[in-house]
Protein backbone atom coordinates (compact mmCIF):
# COMPACT_ATOMS: atom_id res chain seq x y z
CA UNK A 1 0.00 0.00 0.00
CA UNK A 2 1.51 3.54 -0.69
CA UNK A 3 1.81 6.03 2.00
CA UNK A 4 1.49 10.17 1.23
CA UNK A 5 2.13 12.24 4.31
CA UNK A 6 3.02 16.24 4.61
CA UNK A 7 5.76 17.32 6.99
CA UNK A 8 7.27 20.03 8.76
CA UNK A 9 11.12 20.22 9.53
CA UNK A 10 11.74 17.40 7.20
CA UNK A 11 15.51 16.72 6.88
CA UNK A 12 16.56 13.44 4.51
CA UNK A 13 19.13 10.83 5.27
CA UNK A 14 20.76 8.10 3.69
CA UNK A 15 19.37 4.67 4.68
CA UNK A 16 19.86 1.36 3.17
CA UNK A 17 20.86 1.55 -0.48
CA UNK A 18 17.79 3.08 -2.52
CA UNK A 19 16.45 4.64 0.55
CA UNK A 20 16.27 7.87 1.50
CA UNK A 21 14.80 8.72 5.10
CA UNK A 22 12.94 11.60 6.69
CA UNK A 23 14.28 12.53 10.07
CA UNK A 24 13.27 15.00 12.68
CA UNK A 25 10.02 15.49 10.83
CA UNK A 26 6.36 16.93 12.09
CA UNK A 27 3.58 14.95 10.67
CA UNK A 28 1.04 17.30 9.77
CA UNK A 29 -1.42 15.65 7.65
CA UNK A 30 -1.94 11.90 6.26
CA UNK A 31 -4.00 10.97 3.64
CA UNK A 32 -3.34 6.68 3.65
CA UNK A 33 -1.67 4.35 6.45
CA UNK A 34 0.97 6.14 8.17
CA UNK A 35 3.25 4.49 11.60
CA UNK A 36 1.73 5.86 14.72
CA UNK A 37 4.87 7.71 16.00
CA UNK A 38 5.57 10.94 13.65
CA UNK A 39 8.99 10.56 14.86
CA UNK A 40 9.59 7.35 13.03
CA UNK A 41 11.72 7.84 9.61
CA UNK A 42 9.68 7.17 6.55
CA UNK A 43 11.51 5.48 4.09
CA UNK A 44 11.11 6.55 0.36
CA UNK A 45 12.61 3.78 -2.01
CA UNK A 46 14.88 5.35 -5.04
CA UNK A 47 13.03 4.62 -8.47
CA UNK A 48 13.34 5.62 -11.63
CA UNK A 49 10.21 7.80 -11.22
CA UNK A 50 9.85 10.35 -8.24
CA UNK A 51 6.17 11.99 -7.60
CA UNK A 52 6.12 15.50 -5.59
CA UNK A 53 2.65 15.44 -5.07
CA UNK A 54 2.88 14.78 -1.59
CA UNK A 55 5.99 16.95 -0.75
CA UNK A 56 5.71 20.21 0.56
CA UNK A 57 6.92 22.66 -1.21
CA UNK A 58 9.12 24.05 1.12
CA UNK A 59 11.00 21.12 1.41
CA UNK A 60 11.14 20.39 -2.29
CA UNK A 61 14.65 21.94 -2.58
CA UNK A 62 16.48 19.53 -0.95
CA UNK A 63 14.50 16.65 -1.42
CA UNK A 64 15.07 16.81 -5.14
CA UNK A 65 18.66 17.06 -4.37
CA UNK A 66 19.00 13.92 -2.61
CA UNK A 67 16.93 11.81 -4.73
CA UNK A 68 19.52 13.18 -7.43
CA UNK A 69 22.44 12.21 -5.94
CA UNK A 70 20.79 8.47 -4.65
CA UNK A 71 19.41 7.99 -8.43
CA UNK A 72 23.25 8.68 -9.50
CA UNK A 73 24.75 6.89 -6.93
CA UNK A 74 22.42 3.93 -7.79
CA UNK A 75 23.19 4.22 -11.42
CA UNK A 76 20.15 5.29 -13.41
CA UNK A 77 20.70 6.95 -16.29
CA UNK A 78 17.11 8.14 -17.15
CA UNK A 79 14.21 9.52 -14.39
CA UNK A 80 10.92 10.83 -14.91
CA UNK A 81 10.61 13.76 -12.34
CA UNK A 82 6.16 13.95 -11.70
CA UNK A 83 5.71 17.68 -10.41
CA UNK A 84 2.68 18.22 -11.27
CA UNK A 85 0.92 20.76 -13.69
CA UNK A 86 -0.49 23.53 -11.24
CA UNK A 87 1.24 27.49 -12.57
CA UNK A 88 4.50 25.84 -13.01
CA UNK A 89 6.32 27.01 -10.02
CA UNK A 90 7.30 22.98 -8.83
CA UNK A 91 8.49 22.97 -12.83
CA UNK A 92 10.67 25.99 -12.58
CA UNK A 93 11.89 24.86 -8.92
CA UNK A 94 12.76 21.21 -10.38
CA UNK A 95 14.74 22.76 -13.95
CA UNK A 96 16.45 25.20 -11.86
CA UNK A 97 18.08 21.98 -9.37
CA UNK A 98 18.84 20.28 -13.00
CA UNK A 99 19.91 22.95 -14.56
CA UNK A 100 23.00 23.13 -11.51
CA UNK A 101 22.82 19.70 -11.01
CA UNK A 102 26.68 18.63 -12.68
CA UNK A 103 26.06 15.13 -13.75
CA UNK A 104 22.67 15.74 -15.55
CA UNK A 105 22.58 15.81 -19.26
CA UNK A 106 19.68 16.88 -20.25
CA UNK A 107 15.80 17.08 -18.96
CA UNK A 108 13.09 18.26 -20.97
CA UNK A 109 9.14 18.08 -20.88
CA UNK A 110 7.68 14.71 -20.85
CA UNK A 111 5.96 13.56 -23.78
CA UNK A 112 1.79 13.77 -23.12
CA UNK A 113 1.78 10.05 -22.79
CA UNK A 114 3.91 10.32 -20.14
CA UNK A 115 2.99 12.89 -18.05
CA UNK A 116 2.99 16.21 -20.10
CA UNK A 117 4.56 19.62 -18.99
CA UNK A 118 3.53 18.05 -15.66
CA UNK A 119 6.70 15.84 -15.86
CA UNK A 120 10.20 15.79 -16.27
CA UNK A 121 12.67 13.58 -18.07
CA UNK A 122 15.84 13.72 -17.11
CA UNK A 123 19.23 12.08 -18.06
CA UNK A 124 21.87 11.12 -15.72
CA UNK A 125 25.91 10.72 -16.55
Amino acid sequence: MRRFARFQNARLALGPPGVLRFTGARLTAVTQLMPDDPELPIRIPITDVFDLHSVPSRDLKPIVEEYLLEANRLGFKALRIIHGRGIGTRREIVHAILAKTPFVTDFRDAPPEAGGWGATLVTLR
